[in-house]
């Protein structure tokens, strides 16, 4: 801007004294034209007038209207001179009235400042010579200049102090956003100059400290309430407005997949079901509401009972939350028959045993054969006696606590290659087929004897009671950040829908003749429930559309 102002004025200041020297000269023009015609004037007399003039450098030309010079005070009287109609200020007078050149004189031989006029019968011309005189004259004064460049170096200086208090608060509050980017803020705190820009540097810093505090209470508060839905005993599933999946724990995983006919890779997968079908025609109606809406609705499947709620939130997400209503009275029928099972269950073996005995000891001279029939089948009777006291004894165990189990990093393709490899022979007898879908890299943090008895029990349940030359489908079909999630299939005969709420149960059997013929002690799928109760999952078993038993399971990573 200085720049800017001072070359304005220095072309103004050479502008005006141009003008002024023009205002000299055209003055000069109109005095001597005017003293021509009210005198009669010869070369003489006109070369005596021009002297009166105060610039002894002054020459003056007259020339007349046909280019002719009549008079030059220059020039010797009677001297010759060219036609001076194509000088460059009489061409320019001609067009304009008054015409100006700086040039190289003929006549003289020297440099002038020339500017004519047109008169009516003339041209009047006045020039001085273009000299260093003549040239500093033209010259802008440089005493603005100077002023000017003074005052810029003052500006300067006190630019400089004003800038560096500035840029003292900018420079801190700079360092304040790089540490704040890096989250490594100093406990103390940084000085700010004391004026307005320092006070605001302030507040900013203390606004940004009291932000983290919050964003780290924020952050507690929400690791907490995770981790309560993720322990929660209710099935709970977050979604946005698009119905995507932002939160679903173990439990909503498990019921959603037990309700539907398929397993899902996503939890936002539900809605394009016909069992949720109402309540996704629900969402679909009172998501643009921008208002809180709840439905509740009752969902029956597999002889189990699920109350389903959800709620439309103002920010256009919804929550559906969904409660296994059977499992309290089931629990509660499972303790009224546990005592009653286990006396059962208990009694059979005990009073086989003790008959065999009383005939042997009441026949001294029974057939050995026959003596030797009966002692087989007390020992066949005592050894289903020790299997059912020590699967008591394991349920018993996981019952009492974690404590009596050691964990260690349990990987669950190794574990399950052991089970069939211990159960080889039974397979092939049956003439099964086992499908295996899922990475060789699964690690359980878990106990490895409860692992192997889940995945046993269930291979060895399958054998017994499904049929012959079936198809076994192991698949871990979705993990997340803290479980792995399992489905075991077989396409066998499958079981009633009365029983599927009850398989779990503790000496609950579904054929009791046909299991005790076979040897079970009615335990194995409760030790399996317990396992994966123990690795902080769930199971369930449903029917599979078509033929089948499907049992589906989480287990907890660490």
């Amino acid at each position: 801007m200085m720049v800017v102002i001072c070359y304005f004025q220095y072309q103004r200041e050479k502008q005006f004294r141009t003008e002024q020297l023009d205002q000299q000269l055209n003055t000069y023009n109109y005095t001597i034209n005017k003293y021509i015609e009210e005198n009669s004037v010869n070369w003489e007399t006109l070369n005596d007038y021009v002297n009166l003039f105060p610039d002894t450098n002054l020459r003056v030309t007259v020339v007349d209207t046909f280019g002719v010079v009549t008079f030059d005070s220059f020039v010797k009287k009677g001297t010759i001179l060219e036609n001076h109609l194509h000088r460059p200020e009489v061409e320019m007078a001609n067009i304009s009235d008054n015409g100006k050149a700086i040039r190289h004189s003929v006549s003289t031989g020297n440099d002038y400042y020339y500017l004519a006029h047109r008169f009516r019968n003339r041209y009047v011309r006045s020039a001085l010579p273009y000299n260093v005189s003549l040239t500093g004259m033209l010259k802008a004064n440089t005493f603005f200049l100077n002023f000017m460049a003074f005052v810029f170096l003052l500006a300067v200086v006190a630019l400089y102090f004003i800038s560096r208090n500035f840029t003292r608060s900018i420079d801190r509050l700079r360092i304040f956003t790089q540490k704040a980017e890096n989250e490594t803020i100093p406990d103390i705190d940084i000085e700010f100059p004391n004026d307005e820009l320092g006070e605001i540097s302030k507040n900013i810093v203390q606004m940004y400290k009291l932000l983290l505090v919050t964003k780290d209470q924020v952050y507690r508060e929400r690791e907490k309430l995770i981790t309560h839905l993720q322990i929660s005993q209710e099935g709970l599933g977050i979604f946005s407005s698009e119905k995507k999946e932002i939160l679903a724990n173990a439990q909503f995983i498990q019921y959603t997949n037990v309700i539907s006919d398929k397993y899902f890779e996503r939890s936002d997968e539900i809605f394009s079901t016909p069992e949720f079908a109402d309540l996704n025609e629900f969402i679909d109606q009172n998501l643009l509401s921008k208002k809180l809406n709840k439905k509740r609705l009752t969902i029956e499947k597999e002889s189990r009972v699920f109350s389903v709620q959800c709620i439309v939130f103002q920010d256009d997400t919804f929550e559906i939350s969904i409660n296994d209503i059977s499992v309290q009275e089931h629990e509660n029928q499972l303790k009224r028959h546990l005592t009653q099972n286990i006396s059962h269950e208990l009694k059979t073996p005990v009073s086989s045993i003790l008959g065999y005995m009383e005939s042997i000891l009441e026949n001294p001279d029974l057939d050995p054969v026959r003596q030797r029939f009966f002692v087989e089948r007390s020992f066949q009777q005592a050894q289903r006696l020790r299997d059912l006291l020590q699967d008591i004894s394991t349920l018993n165990k996981i019952d009492e606590g974690r404590r009596l189990f050691e964990k260690e990093n349990c990987n669950i393709s190794e574990l399950i290659s052991d089970v069939l490899n211990d159960l080889n022979l039974e397979i092939e007898q049956k003439e099964f087929e086992i499908k295996l879908n899922f990475q060789s890299d699964i690690n359980i943090l878990g106990n490895r004897s409860l692992l192997y008895s889940i995945f046993r029990n269930l291979v060895d349940n399958a054998l017994a009671y499904a049929g012959t030359k079936l198809i076994i489908d192991i698949n871990c079909y979705r993990e997340d950040e803290q479980h792995y999630y399992f489905s075991f299939s077989d396409n066998g005969v499958g079981v009633s829908e009365e029983h599927l709420n009850r398989l779990f149960e503790r000496f609950y059997r579904v054929d009791k003749g046909r299991s005790r013929k076979m040897g079970g002690t009615g335990l194995g799928l409760a030790i399996v429930k317990n396992a994966v109760v123990f690795h902080h999952g769930n199971i369930t078993a449903k029917n599979i559309p078509g033929g089948g038993l499907s049992f589906i399971f989480s287990l907890r990573k660490f």
